[in-house]
């Protein structure tokens, strides 16, 4: 019976980094909405019902630290603390490196303590303390801040990274407009999740630009034939 199940467990996550892969593949190819591109703020927070490692209990908020520092850094959005505030949500979960792992959550596990996170153009101070806002809906959850208990990881092998339309009451309960699901996608201090985040808004601005200028010529020689 364990060898079936080892099996079984194996196959799921090998269909899955099946599906990762091919999704990665695509993503370079994605034009982003106009709402993104006109965002300015963005929120970071720890995708729910991630579970912290046993060996590293730290490990999504650091993660989640470290994504908003690297936003920071690329000095495109600001940061926001709340929802009401933001115009993106940028879901994160450390990827515990195993097809099935032994995870601990709740208390003061999934709190965060006050901090203050600069760059050289940009001053970000964490107020935020105990629990995020809620991102998604609630109901019929034993809430966020219940009592520790222990969980199992499976297939959260990698890092995840998913960007979320702000501005909605529970912007994580709808899909994700960008994501990303890698080895080390969240690892410092190059974050190479928001890197590619960042490449694809460029490529995106970049396809906007030509479809305007394209628009405009189409414009231009209609209104030379009908002067």
């Amino acid at each position: 019976m364990p060898i079936r199940i080892g099996k079984r467990v194996f196959a799921i996550a090998l269909v899955m980094a099946l599906v990762s892969t091919v999704s990665a593949k695509k993503k370079e190819k994605v034009v982003l909405p106009a709402y993104v591109l006109g965002a300015q703020t963005v929120l970071v927070v720890i995708l729910p019902n991630s579970g912290e490692p046993m060996d590293d209990i730290t490990a999504n908020r650091k993660a989640q630290e470290d994504v908003e520092k690297a936003f920071l850094k690329w000095g495109r959005y600001r940061l926001a603390l709340d929802t009401d505030q933001a115009d993106l949500v940028v879901g994160v979960r450390k990827g515990t490196g195993k097809v099935a792992s032994p995870t601990i959550s709740g208390g003061p596990v999934d709190s965060r303590p006050g901090t203050i996170e600069t760059t050289d153009n940009q001053i970000r101070v964490g107020v935020q303390q105990g629990h995020p806002p809620d991102v998604s809906d609630p109901t019929g959850s034993t809430g966020p801040n219940d009592r520790v208990h222990p969980g199992v990881a499976v297939g959260q092998a990698e890092d995840t990274f998913q960007v979320f339309q702000g501005g909605l009451r529970y912007p994580l309960d709808n899909p994700p407009v960008w994501k990303l699901t890698a080895k080390d996608g969240l690892k410092a201090p190059d974050v190479a999740a928001v890197e590619q985040f960042r490449k694809a808004v460029d490529e995106s601005e970049k396809a906007a630009q030509q479809k305007q200028q394209a628009q405009q010529q189409t414009n231009q020689q209609g209104q030379k034939k009908n002067p």
